[in-house]
């Protein structure tokens, strides 16, 4: 699933490619298709995300609330022809959006929706705040974090506490704060979670500006390759089995809470974890 910097990648883009001019949308794949009629040919005022939501606002007060889930994503394409040469939509679209120069294509998303402001905001409630937000207010995840006995890795996926922190944000800013993932919340200071806000506030700049995630320092990042061709290095996210970078420690894995959490045992603290592997 993205996290968070992806939604607001989306959001900037978006923002430049639509924003003060009338937006022709459609559903291709029909499944929108009342939605989209609500809001075509209005001028885009603004985008903006949310963690891991997006929120295209529309004259009148429509917005469009996107949620990508795992397998949402957007595709662009620039026209020809001062709006012409449109292609023909390919799969399953949900939403066709076609500005002046350019258009994109949604497919996939686990939520496309107009909603109107009460709405919206409703969202944005049940959402912690977003390391990438200005306006964010990181001692109400201090305070919610502090209040529960689940573990620190649990609640930094928990977009109540945290909004657009995914699996490798999670996993590889308590490797590098040298966090015991299966610490419960209660155990966690202040300083230490003011640390891991800074980190991620940081890390996901990063993430926005280049649109990976980068997170290995840069005395680290040598030796064996990422887990995946094109990908930054990683410390521990999807290398169980393999090495620590830092001490060679086999790293481990075990599923947690529906998700696979990774760390090094001897970096984080000596934790095995219940149904650990190695491989």
């Amino acid at each position: 699933m993205p996290e968070g910097h992806i939604l607001h990648r989306l959001a900037r883009l978006h923002q430049r490619r639509f924003v003060g001019a009338p937006v022709a949308v459609s559903s291709p794949q029909g499944r929108f298709e009342s939605g989209a009629a609500a809001v075509h040919g209005r001028p885009l005022t603004r985008a903006e995300a949310w963690g891991k939501h997006l929120f295209h606002h529309y004259a009148g007060g429509a917005i469009v609330h996107v949620h990508l889930g795992i397998y949402g994503h957007f595709t662009e394409f620039q026209l020809s022809g001062g709006g012409g040469g449109v292609p023909e939509p390919v799969g399953q679209v949900r939403m066709r959006m076609i500005g002046a120069e350019y258009g994109t294509d949604l497919r996939g998303p686990a939520a496309c929706e107009v909603v109107d402001e009460v709405q919206a905001a409703d969202v944005i409630a049940r959402l912690g705040p977003d390391p990438l937000r200005g306006d964010a207010d990181p001692a109400l995840a201090f305070k919610r974090i502090a209040k529960s006995r689940r573990t620190i890795a649990a609640l930094l996926m928990d977009q109540s506490v945290l909004a657009g922190v995914g699996n490798v944000y999670r996993s590889e800013v308590l490797f590098r704060h040298q966090i015991d993932p299966y610490r419960p919340g209660t155990d966690m200071g202040e300083a230490e979670l003011a640390a891991i806000w800074a980190d991620l506030v940081a890390l996901m700049k990063v993430g926005l500006r280049r649109g990976n995630i980068v997170v290995v320092r840069p005395e680290d990042d040598h030796g064996a390759p990422a887990y995946a061709p094109g990908k930054p290095r990683t410390y521990v996210y999807r290398r169980a089995g393999d090495p620590c970078r830092l001490c060679a420690t086999t790293v481990r894995t075990a599923e947690l809470e529906g998700r696979n959490v990774f760390w090094c045992p001897s970096c984080q603290g000596g934790t095995v974890g219940p149904r650990a592997q190695s491989s």
